[in-house]
């Protein structure tokens, strides 16, 4: 109690106020450092924030190969984070949805304005990042087999940690839900092939983002 009572006498607190800082992942060594294609496969769970791709800061894209069987499906494709923070993309109500979580404070979701029908389909999100600093907003735009089904803004994005014990997640949650709209593990219902995450640092033109969609359904429908 003396050392503190003489650091706050000498104006010498806090003696560190960078914990926010020190708590991103990207301080650590990593073994995925500097790669930008990442693709996982159904049931691929509990992958910890420091062996993910890293969503924040930057524009990415999710795409999920899935089949959709005749009675519909519904559950999570990718999640990472959880109730205090994080993302989702799920399918709910024979509609594709994705979920932001701002830290609790604010929460941005958009659903497709079409239903999934029965087949193989191709279902994305694409988030454009503004830049221009840490936790900046952008758009995230819904795709089903490369075209728009939906699109909203987000103003404001996790800029240091998505969360200290939540993880990434494919094929359903293991942790605590992303939103209360759904209760773990809320396992997808239909035929999850893969799930593919780019992510880039360069603001990509709307054209560059049409290409990516398009070449990405055109190559996972064919199969």
């Amino acid at each position: 109690m003396l050392f503190y009572d003489e650091a706050r006498k000498n104006d010498e607190l806090p003696i560190d106020n960078s914990k926010v800082e020190r708590l991103d992942v990207r301080n650590r060594p990593s073994n995925i450092r500097g790669k930008k294609d990442f693709t996982y496969y159904d049931d691929m769970i509990r992958i910890p924030e420091g062996s993910a791709p890293d969503l924040k800061n930057k524009s990415f894209g999710i795409a999920a190969e899935v089949v959709i069987p005749k009675g519909g499906a519904e559950g999570l494709l990718m999640t990472q984070g959880g109730r205090f923070a994080g993302l989702g993309l799920f399918v709910q109500n024979n509609r594709l949805v994705f979920h932001y979580n701002l830290v609790g404070v604010k929460r941005y979701q958009v659903v497709s304005n079409k239903t999934l029908t029965p087949g193989k389909h191709v279902l994305g999100v694409d988030f454009k990042y503004d830049g221009g600093g840490i936790g900046k907003g952008g758009v995230a735009t819904l795709t089903i087999d490369g075209n728009v089904v939906g699109q909203t803004k987000i103003d404001q994005t996790i800029g240091y940690r998505m969360s200290l014990d939540e993880t990434l997640d494919i094929g359903q949650d293991t942790g605590t839900p992303v939103c209360e709209d759904y209760k773990v593990p809320f396992d997808f219902t239909g035929e999850l092939k893969k799930v593919n995450i780019k992510i880039t640092e360069l603001d990509l033109t709307q054209e560059q983002i049409d290409a990516y969609r398009k070449k990405l359904a055109e190559q996972s429908l064919t199969y």
